[in-house]
């Protein structure tokens, strides 16, 4: 699907989920679960879906506090919790939450040459998303955690604080996720210059990616880490179509 952004002139911002979007976390985790100390409660062979099944918890436990009216929860205590609840005790001790602060970016120089002002929106606290930024090695100008803000995605004052904070305007910004929640709920703060939707193997299970694909403005697709996917295709669109 091509889509030509237009007029060039009002795009000022790109705001880019974090995690799963720009990061692949999967292949983070995995490793640092498996340098964890061996615990027969925990064979090898299940730590992939030990790593799906902990992003995915993580997911609801956010959503449903958010529906249920709940303040926000500091992330680093709901990624514990949920820990919690697919280990025991003491696994969740000897492994913390460390590794969730070193992610590597789906692409080498990913989003290097998006222009304009890329800047970070996540649920999640500062110092998270300053270890990722610099762990990946992804130049972004600002970010903005649900921590700072005060406010947690998908609730729509999130965005509209962004917007406030960047003197900005729904028309002039990109908004960049791999989670049709998200783009879902900025799309009720206003008409969004447009929006970009990007699918990995590990995020959004449970949706519809063909019903996706007709609800936003782009859809890029893959995550082999060439320049024909993720990230990396929406810098060559921008480059070449704006």
């Amino acid at each position: 699907m091509t889509v030509v952004i237009s007029p060039v002139s009002n795009l000022k911002a790109v705001i880019f989920d974090l995690m799963g979007t720009c990061c692949d976390w999967h292949s983070s985790i995995v490793p640092a679960l498996q340098s964890s100390p061996p615990t027969p409660l925990l064979p090898s062979s299940s730590l992939p879906n030990l790593a799906t099944d902990w992003r995915a918890v993580f997911f609801q436990e956010i959503h449903l506090r958010f529906e249920a009216g709940l303040p926000a929860e500091d992330i680093d205590a709901t990624h514990r919790r949920v820990l919690n609840r697919l280990l025991e005790e003491e696994l969740m001790r000897r492994f913390g939450g460390r590794t969730l602060a070193r992610c590597f970016a789906w692409v080498d120089e990913v989003a290097r040459e998006v222009f304009r002002v890329r800047v970070v929106l996540v649920n999640g606290t500062t110092r998270l998303q300053l270890d990722i930024a610099k762990s990946s090695g992804l130049p972004f100008h600002a970010l903005f955690s649900s921590q700072l803000l005060g406010l947690t995605k998908p609730d729509p004052e999130i965005y509209r604080k962004l917007m406030e904070v960047m003197k900005v305007e729904p028309d002039e910004c990109l908004m960049v996720a791999a989670h049709a929640y998200d783009l879902r709920a900025a799309k009720k703060v206003g008409k969004w210059h447009a929006q970009g939707l990007y699918s990995t193997n590990t995020e959004d299970l449970d949706e519809n990616m063909a019903g996706i694909r007709a609800e936003v403005d782009m859809f890029l697709d893959g995550t082999k880490g060439d320049e024909h996917c993720g990230i990396a295709e929406l810098a060559n669109r921008l480059d070449l179509e704006l």
